[in-house]
């Protein structure tokens, strides 16, 4: 049976520890997981083999099998990513500022990590490494819960965490994972405010959902994102086609993935066509709404209708939404009514509009004359991330280092006394 009071014992035991770790030996646990990363590949790809079959076999979907799938490129970039974040500064201990009050109490306000996180996620366990590595970057410990379809690669991934913490000195057990897919851990989890102080869902909006209602201890919830691509009529639309292209085709089964297309009604009849041809080559399919099917239609584009809900999904698959609109205000409203907050972008050459754009639409990451798939740690230059927050409170976009940070307030006084 498993105990998770003792793995979250067990857990702020060890956020202790390495709170008062250097940064030099953090920085040597980080290179020993990317080292055996690159040596202990053979194995690592024969429990995800096993994995991948079990998912196949249950009928789970083409984009979730590539979440869950793990490559030798996959693992070697995996390795990179753990030596990238060994180079970045470490943001624990960083003053963030200092003054001398006029009783001559020297006050300061340092950046310290959070302490202990418990992160749930879903098919994909590359986000094994990605937080584990972030977590003892910043000091914190982390307990883990992957999805049922992930077991085992997840827990030969904590195994080889696991030992190369032990190999550097640090506790094995600032990195665990809760070994079974029984989803009442999940709830129990959510209730060990004893112990975890912050909880982050990587997943479905049923599992943020889930969340939400029944944690006890702090939630940041990010990571589903319904993206939005606005055409204007200004927009240098060759250079759109690529753009567009990117975003949708480049790897769809990810959250800044392009989901709804929206264009300006003056360069519909131009644009459509092209970007519909150029996407085809790929296999994604189209989902248009009335004025959008129509234009591609007539060009000889094969379309399907939208349905009802299809502009609040989060396709996470080579499926497109397109709606032609009139400009930027319906463009805008279209976002504000649909999207998750996550990623979305305008494609213009005139500037006003651009801003207005990043004015008014109110997500994580807003951009102009580029694809939403730049949404990530590893891109913004955080290193990898720990999820993507779509909330307004502590942190937003990518979390990396400084975003599983907190700060406390240093009083140095000699010997005084409130009057």
């Amino acid at each position: 049976m498993i105990d998770l009071t003792q793995i979250g014992q067990a857990a702020k035991r060890a956020a202790r520890e390495l709170a008062r770790a250097s940064t030099a030996v953090k920085n040597e646990a980080l290179l020993a997981i990317a080292d055996a990363l690159e040596a202990r590949t053979d194995w690592l790809l024969a429990e995800n083999e096993q994995d991948v079959a079990d998912g196949r076999a249950q009928g789970l979907s083409a984009a979730l099998l590539d979440r869950l799938l793990l490559t030798q490129n996959r693992l070697a970039a995996l390795a990179a990513d753990a030596r990238q974040v060994a180079q970045l500064p470490d943001p624990v201990g960083e003053e963030l500022e200092s003054r001398l009050l006029p009783n001559r109490l020297r006050l300061t306000r340092r950046r310290v990590p959070l302490g202990v996180l418990g992160v749930i996620y879903e098919a994909r366990p590359n986000v094994t490494i990605d937080v584990a590595t972030l977590c003892l970057k910043t000091g914190n410990a982390v307990i883990l819960r992957g999805g049922k379809e992930t077991l085992r690669s997840n827990l030969a991934l904590t195994q080889l965490i696991q030992d190369a913490l032990t190999t550097t000195g640090l506790p094995a057990t600032a990195v665990q994972i809760i070994p079974d897919s029984d989803r009442a851990l999940v709830s129990q989890l959510l209730r060990l405010d004893d112990y975890v102080d912050m909880i982050i869902p990587r997943g479905g909006a049923g599992l943020h959902k889930l969340c939400r209602e029944q944690s006890s201890i702090p939630v940041i919830t990010g990571g589903i994102g319904i993206c939005h691509i606005y055409v204007d009529a200004s927009a240098d639309l060759e250079r759109a086609v690529d753009i567009v292209e990117n975003a949708k085709v480049q790897r769809p089964s990810v959250c800044n993935a392009l989901d709804t297309l929206l264009v300006h009604q003056a360069v519909a009849a131009e644009f459509l066509p092209a970007v519909a041809a150029r996407l085809a080559q790929s296999g994604v399919e189209l989902r248009a709404e009335p004025a959008a099917g129509a234009i591609l239609r007539a060009a000889g584009t094969a379309v399907a209708p939208t349905g009802p809900d299809d502009f609040d999904q989060e396709w996470l698959a080579l499926i497109l939404g397109v709606k032609v609109v009139s400009g930027l205000d319906e463009a805008i409203d279209h976002i504000q009514q649909h999207s998750t907050a996550h990623s979305d972008s305008i494609l213009t050459n005139d500037w006003a509009r651009a801003q207005r754009f990043v004015d008014e639409v109110d997500s994580a990451a807003v951009y102009v004359n580029a694809s939403t798939r730049f949404t990530d740690g590893g891109q913004f230059g955080l290193g990898a991330e720990v999820a993507v927050s779509t909330q307004k409170l502590h942190a937003r976009g990518p979390l990396g280092l400084e975003a599983l940070t907190t700060y406390k307030w240093i009083g140095y006084g000699a010997g005084h006394i409130r009057p």
